[in-house]
């Protein structure tokens, strides 16, 4: 019942509030009609376009009555932002810490439908682990240390590894944890942050912000001059080596 001049816009507003951390699926069908009743002449015959004769409402006379646009929605449900992990390490030394990410929410395997083959995930798997409570159910995760910019990137890709360790979970409370091993070493003081983001099959994204510091190094050496006299120069030579 939208009536639209020529060029005219709409906006076709879409709310998403999901209840559960699963895997929502919709589609807005948009169908235009004449506003005097009228059909289009043209006519979708056997050798018309697929997706041409599927996008129309044929009238009985074949001529067409309307066009129609789907349009497919996706929804994946976020958890609110979590409070930052901070790791600390001082330059030149290497850290190894045990990060603890509690996934609340996740719909337990038979309780929901794993989305369908061929499904793009939002995110991008560096990584995979299937969570089981050893029965023949299982959930899989993909997990991915996500950086703010390209910089960040080049910074801290090198000098922070993370590996999962021990994954458990909690039928009644819906609490899926997974543990890790993150190392940080690095080679001078910064301070970086990065998002460790979680992804289930079954839906749901977790998102866990991870803050990098790394403190002033130890002093390499002392150097001691000793004067040899009021008004005169005193020289001590040493020598720096570089890695890179």
């Amino acid at each position: 019942g939208i009536r639209l001049a020529p060029k005219e816009k709409v906006d076709v507003p879409v709310l998403f509030t999901p209840a559960e951390m699963k895997i929502y699926k919709a589609v807005v069908v948009i169908h235009v009609m004449r506003e005097n009743g009228e059909n289009w002449p043209y006519k979708a015959t056997a050798g018309s376009d697929t997706d041409l004769k599927r996008n129309v409402t044929v009238a009985e006379d074949g001529e067409t009555q309307g066009i129609v646009w789907i349009y497919p929605i996706n929804g994946t449900p976020k958890a609110p932002q979590q409070k930052s992990v901070v790791i600390r390490c001082q330059a030149r030394q290497r850290v190894e810490q045990r990060v603890e990410l509690l996934l609340i929410g996740v719909i337990m395997p038979g309780a929901t439908t794993l989305p369908d083959a061929g499904n793009s995930a939002e995110v991008e798997p560096s990584n995979t682990t299937e969570v089981t409570d050893g029965s023949s159910a299982t959930l899989e995760f993909l997990y991915e240390l996500q950086y703010q910019s390209d910089e960040i990137r080049s910074q801290l890709e090198s000098l922070v590894g993370m590996q999962l360790v021990e994954k458990e979970w909690d039928t009644e409370s819906r609490i899926v944890t997974l543990i890790f091993n993150v190392v940080f070493a690095p080679s001078k003081p910064m301070r970086n942050e990065a998002t460790v983001v979680i992804q289930c099959t079954a839906g749901g994204l977790w998102k866990f912000p991870l803050v990098f510091i790394a403190t002033e190094p130890e002093v390499d050496d002392v150097i001691n001059i000793e004067a040899v006299g009021l008004n005169k120069e005193s020289i001590v030579g040493f020598k720096l080596t570089s890695q890179t």
